[in-house]
């Protein structure tokens, strides 16, 4: 075997325990991703406030989100990162072992902003390094992160569910999700941090492509404003629409959170088969017909299963794709890997709250009414992302 040989087997050996730590990161970050919209009419409960009021957590975490994404991105090209994300982390656990123990709704709307800042950070962070870890050949371990990102979004809503029958409320389904998150802290603890993509010379030099960064932050404002709608408010809405108790829409949404886990498991071997503009348009239409089937039929329970479960399956790959699909044209560091969790908090932030102030004036269908037209927004903005994004600069897509 050649020195070459010995160092490039040497270096796949070196990624697998970081990969495996961002995996369980991601896993961790789902879990607590997806907590809060089960748990919405919970939290109602525990504050003594209505729905549209209660829905400014959306708003407060997403906030978070915004400024951990804009703030750790630097961070992550300056220190060495696994301390960031550990510490992250920690703070995740200890946020959500507070929540169901806060009664004011304005505490409440702090400590979910907190948790928002330790989300956006760890987030912003697995998919930085992946990048770093694994260079060109990213595609397949970018699908694979936001798979297990899925597979926690699918675990929360059914460790809540139990936890609702068991109990009677939403106290343990918290301290369980903390208590799950810890694995992660420990993992990322004890393996060393990689290396940048590029030092802080190349950095200086090379001039940010801002249009095509433009571009990305649109396209996944619309992709993850589908994402967190339906996820946040799948619950609510088949409660309120009478086609679901309390522990059936539980399982709904853990339905939703699992055909999207399952997307993104068939993700990694379609994104190495397939371009990833084919997919991005894909994962549109199918949004738009599973959005069509539940507004189509909005008093069948089977039209709402089957949309939901469609519309998991059809966004879920859309994120890693995206992200791929611009690290073939420019180089991803880690403050362009905030702009693009920018662009995912500014819709975590805006589009659940709208539902929440429309739900209760217009009524539970404006939770799909505005789904859809963020759907048919995303049309526009795909097209114009794949006319003014340019050629790629690693290979053809």
């Amino acid at each position: 075997m050649t020195s070459k040989a010995i160092a490039a087997a040497t270096a796949r050996a070196d990624h697998w325990p970081r990969t495996i730590g961002y995996y369980i990161a991601f896993i961790a970050l789902g879990m607590s991703a997806m907590s809060l919209g089960p748990t919405l009419a919970g939290l109602s409960e525990h504050t003594n406030t209505k729905l549209a009021a209660i829905s400014f957590l959306f708003t407060a975490r997403a906030i978070g989100y915004l400024c951990g994404s804009v703030i750790s991105g630097r961070v992550y090209d300056r220190i060495a990162a696994h301390p960031v994300m550990a510490g992250a982390l920690c703070v995740m656990a200890v946020t959500l072992a507070t929540v169901p123990t806060v009664s004011q709704l304005w505490m409440l709307v702090a400590v979910l902003f907190v948790l928002g800042v330790a989300e956006g950070t760890t987030d912003v962070g697995g998919n930085a390094m992946m990048v770093w870890v694994h260079r060109d050949g990213v595609g397949p371990y970018m699908n694979g992160l936001h798979f297990f990102f899925g597979l926690g979004a699918f675990i929360a809503p059914l460790v809540i569910a139990q936890s609702i029958s068991a109990s009677g409320d939403i106290t343990w389904a918290y301290w369980s999700l903390a208590l799950l998150t810890i694995p992660a802290i420990i993992w990322l603890a004890r393996v060393p941090s990689p290396a940048p993509l590029v030092d802080a010379q190349t950095r200086t030099a090379e001039k940010p492509n801002y249009r095509l960064i433009a571009l990305v932050v649109m396209f996944l404002f619309v992709t993850v404003g589908i994402e967190v709608c339906f996820g946040g408010w799948i619950f609510t809405y088949a409660y309120a629409m009478h086609l679901a108790a309390a522990t059936t829409a539980a399982y709904l949404t853990a339905v939703y959170w699992g055909s999207f886990t399952f997307g993104r498991l068939i993700g990694i071997p379609l994104s190495a088969r397939f371009r990833p503009r084919t997919l991005l348009l894909v994962d549109l239409i199918g949004c738009l017909i599973s959005v069509c089937v539940i507004l189509l039929w909005p008093a069948s329970e089977w039209a709402l299963w089957i949309g939901v479960a469609g519309a998991g399956l059809s966004v879920a790959s859309a994120f890693a794709v995206a992200v791929t699909w611009t690290g073939r044209r420019m180089t991803l560091t880690g403050a362009a890997t905030s702009w693009f969790l920018v662009g995912a908090s500014l819709s975590s932030m805006t589009l659940p709250w709208l539902i929440g102030q429309l739900f209760e004036s217009i009524g539970p269908r404006a939770t799909m009414f505005t789904i859809l037209i963020d759907v048919l927004v995303g049309f526009v903005v795909y097209t114009l992302l794949m006319f003014y994004g340019g050629t790629p600069k690693v290979q053809a897509t």
